[in-house]
């Protein structure tokens, strides 16, 4: 079975180019959906390493409080919402309209435009059995995208070098990282250099989803901001994350009376 590719948006699409903007110091890209394409085959064109971040709130809220990872944000060439919260907190401090993607519907359209050139993508991360059944369903639906490589997750520190060497001479359009990687996106930090050039994007849990191991929220839960609900169930602890929630809050409103 291939993978659903069709693509929804709960706003409308408006032809606004790209815009970095900054949220409680924080930078976040505003890109319209119907310019999303042409904003990854920028990139692509350009010979050089670009990260690509799918930010969540907790992920600003870190960028606010970890200095390593604060600098892997705001050097990241493209940083995409995911958090209704960030939406709403970027209208009510600038007035902007921005755009919040799911994060399958992001990956399904950066694999679209790379398939539409013929560009390359390697795999890393999940367990081999997961992973491989992502190729083969990623085989059926991009036939085009040619699949350059794939190594599963939880690799031992020795192997590193290889996976590395082997990533850098394949030379991937995209590396697409799922878990399974030790320290997860910050291991993209790290080896940034040794890498190579081309796309990097990691999404915790890409994988299962493509390998209908795993499904992802429906699109009336993330449209409505309720997705974190079906997180909660798989792990009660999350339901801590209303008090940095409500940090968040506060924060929006000191920026909006005190910081110009």
């Amino acid at each position: 079975m291939g993978i659903e590719t069709s693509l929804t948006s709960e706003t409308e699409q408006t032809g606004e180019s790209r815009q970095r903007i900054s949220l409680i110091k924080v930078p976040i890209d505003i890109v319209a959906p119907d310019q999303l394409s042409n904003v990854i085959y920028d990139l692509l064109k350009e010979e050089k390493e670009h990260n690509i971040i799918l930010l969540s709130l907790w992920d600003l809220l870190r960028a606010r409080r970890s200095g390593e990872y604060r600098s892997y944000v705001t050097k990241a060439s493209l940083i995409i919402p995911i958090s209704k919260s960030l939406i709403s907190g970027i209208k009510f401090l600038t007035g902007k309209k921005a755009y919040r993607y799911m994060p399958f519907d992001f990956i399904i359209s950066a694999l679209t435009t790379l398939e539409n050139r013929e560009f390359s993508c390697y795999l890393l991360g999940g367990k081999r059995k997961v992973l491989l059944k992502t190729e083969q369903n990623m085989r059926q639906t991009f036939p085009r995208l040619r699949i350059v490589g794939r190594f599963p997750g939880y690799f031992k520190r020795y192997e590193e070098p290889t996976i590395i060497k082997a990533i850098k001479k394949s030379s991937p359009s995209l590396l697409l990282a799922g878990k399974g990687i030790r320290s997860g996106e910050r291991w993209i930090a790290k080896n940034n250099a040794a890498l190579g050039n081309g796309l990097r994007l990691w999404c915790s849990d890409i994988f299962d989803v493509f390998a209908e191991k795993k499904k992802h929220p429906s699109r009336r839960a993330f449209n409505s901001g309720l997705e974190w609900v079906g997180y909660c169930f798989q792990n009660p602890f999350k339901l801590f994350r209303i008090f940095p929630y409500i940090g968040y809050k506060f924060i929006l409103l000191f920026y909006k009376l005190f910081v110009k």
